[in-house]
């Protein structure tokens, strides 16, 4: 998909530093996964309640199927 957008040249540049990231692109996929992966995180911890969740690494694998 094409799009044109207005960022924020400051916090675009503040991103670029912080990943390493080199494209505008890779970096702009890289932050809407991250948000995708913070939602879907929040999701779960309402579902459970605010107590830490035991999540093994197997179950993580499962969850991110979905994100490839």
């Amino acid at each position: 998909m094409r799009a044109t957008v207005d960022i924020d040249e400051k916090l675009f540049n503040e991103a670029k530093q912080i990943t390493k990231i080199k494209t505008k692109k890779e970096l702009i996929k890289v932050s809407l996964s991250e948000i995708i992966r913070q939602k879907r995180l929040e999701h779960l911890i309402s579902l459970f309640g605010a107590s830490p969740i035991d999540i093994t690494q197997e179950d993580l694998e499962e969850f991110r199927k979905d994100e490839r």
